[in-house]
């Protein structure tokens, strides 16, 4: 035999081993295996460190950098995943279309992405933008086009090696993103069963790999939905990283599997990367033995009062060092939104907190409700009401200077203020649909010309008026509302009824802006019982 074919021969006999050992688990019989999984989800356009109450200089792209570095360089097997919502948050990152976070995360080093509803806030040319800046695979397995084909650049999974054992990641995306997400941008996708893709795929996975993680934004709900509802029903999955309902697990939570008996961990970090969960993952032969899980602060500040009237804000746990090259990097785009929003508007007197607008009437969710209507009449037009989705709210208004960049950062959305006609029975139907809306982001926050009681138990609205009067079937109703509730957002398909729709062309936050300028630049956080929850 020469030699010429026996190298031939040999080459694709050892293309055959690569080959098998590619398709198979590889870790060693009854040895024990660890992995480090650093994990954060919804980080909403944070690239840097920002103000979230009480204080200012919390979480960043810097600081979580010198996290990881500091991780890697103490484990040999560490996967960084994010579980969705990168997108929409503060100027500088909404400015450049994610630009700076895409660049942060590849400093940091994430492993993968997987897609949030607000990975569709912008549209298809700018999404596929981003893929490409990723230095890092995004993944989605139940969003499809309708011929039947993945997102364009988007993998339903990855497999990754770490020496002595293979470790799948499925990514998933909540269903209900076919009824919250901006009805311009989602249009020609398939949104398909997260559970039913799952069952499909798992067993597949795990002839590839020791172990399958799901790295989904689904949500933390409880087990007849979300990520609970996949730990119970889909068998084989080791772990469970999840986003989208901004939970802060302090501890992982488990779920018994139905089938096997087995329980599966769930983690989640809160929002904004103001936490990183930190998991050491022990596993033997394809089971999970232990699951030692830390929500680790990234420079998360606490207030402490003195006896002397002071204060100081240190930070909850050690304080992490930012990464200087990064923070240079980043600081070129933040310079470029100072340069505009630095410009103060007003003074508030008091923090008007954000905490609760998913939950109840809050001070913040009247002010920008009023807001609406007013710049709606100062247009020289009627309007009965306004109507606002609480998660369309993304962060408190804190007390002292307000800066126009404080604007930007409570309301995030690239959404107009349109003026909507709805027939009196629409308008009883959309109040139906808010009261089942308690605790989501499509909760109702309301103008000060309306008023009603939710029953939190039956989810049923009553004593609902509009400038005092019961809402008449027969009458034509005049609603001030962003531009993605009047498109059928956050599953408001009422809105679609409407007999007029009429766009200002001016973003929502901008006539916030103005409003606050109206009312002589100082603003007090007051509410005035529009909404009544039993």
């Amino acid at each position: 035999m020469n030699i010429k074919k026996f190298l031939s021969i040999f080459v694709a006999a050892m293309l055959l081993v690569t080959i098998g050992c590619a398709s198979g688990p590889i870790a060693p019989k009854d040895e024990e295996q660890h992995l480090v999984i650093l994990n954060t989800n919804d980080t909403h356009g944070h690239p840097v460190a920002f103000y979230d109450y009480p204080a200012g200089d919390q979480g960043g792209l810097p600081v979580r950098k010198t996290f990881v570095d500091g991780v890697r360089a103490a484990n040999p097997n560490v996967l960084v995943v994010d579980a969705g919502d990168m997108n929409t948050g503060r100027p500088e990152s909404n400015f450049f279309n994610g630009e700076p976070d895409i660049i942060g995360y590849n400093a940091v080093g994430y492993d993968l992405l997987t897609m949030g509803n607000h990975e569709f806030d912008n549209d298809f040319a700018t999404m596929q933008e981003q893929i490409a800046l990723s230095e890092f695979p995004w993944l989605c397995a139940n969003v499809k086009t309708e011929d039947g084909k993945y997102i364009e650049n988007v993998e339903p999974y990855i497999i990754k090696e770490y020496g002595s054992f293979k470790v799948a990641i499925l990514g998933l995306m909540s269903k209900y993103t076919a009824e919250t997400g901006n009805p311009e941008f989602i249009q020609g996708f398939v949104f398909e069963d997260e559970v039913e893709v799952a069952k499909v795929l798992v067993p597949k996975l795990l002839k590839k790999a020791d172990i399958v993680i799901a790295v989904v934004h689904m949500g933390i709900y409880d087990e007849s939905k979300g990520s609970m509802l996949l730990a119970k029903e889909v068998p084989g999955i080791s772990m469970i990283v999840d986003g989208h309902t901004h939970t802060k697990t302090e501890e992982a939570v488990f779920v018994e599997n139905m089938e096997t008996g087995k329980n599966v961990a769930i983690v989640s970090s809160k929002h904004w990367g103001l936490y990183m969960g930190k998991t050491d993952l022990t596993f033997v032969n394809g089971e999970v033995t232990d699951v030692d899980f830390e929500l680790v602060p990234m420079n998360v500040r606490k207030r402490i009062k003195h006896d002397d009237g002071s204060r100081t804000y240190p930070t909850v746990g050690e304080e992490i060092a930012k990464d200087e090259a990064l923070l240079a990097t980043l600081q070129t785009y933040v310079d470029k939104v100072d340069a505009v929003l630095s410009e103060v508007i007003g003074t508030a007197t008091a923090p008007f907190a954000n905490d609760n607008t998913r939950k109840m009437e809050t001070a913040l969710g009247d002010i920008v409700t009023d807001s609406q209507k007013w710049f709606i009449e100062a247009q020289g037009l009627e309007v009965d009401f306004a109507f606002q989705n609480g998660g369309g709210i993304r962060a408190t208004l804190g007390d002292g200077e307000i800066q126009k960049a404080t604007v930007y950062e409570v309301l995030p959305f690239d959404n107009s203020i349109a003026l909507v006609e709805l027939k009196g029975t629409d308008v009883i139907a959309l109040f139906d649909k808010a009261a089942t809306n308690v605790g989501a982001g499509s909760m109702a926050q309301v103008s000060k010309e309306v008023k009603f009681v939710i029953d939190s138990v039956t989810k049923t609205v009553a004593e609902l008026t509009i400038n005092g009067a019961p809402v008449d079937p027969a009458k034509v109703y005049k609603i001030a509302c962003n531009s993605y509730l009047a498109s059928g957002g956050d599953g408001y398909s009422v809105f679609k009824s409407s007999l007029s729709y009429y766009d200002t062309s001016l973003m929502q936050r901008d006539a916030f802006i103005d409003y606050i300028i109206e009312l002589g630049g100082t603003i007090s956080p007051e509410t005035d019982g529009r909404i009544t929850i039993k």
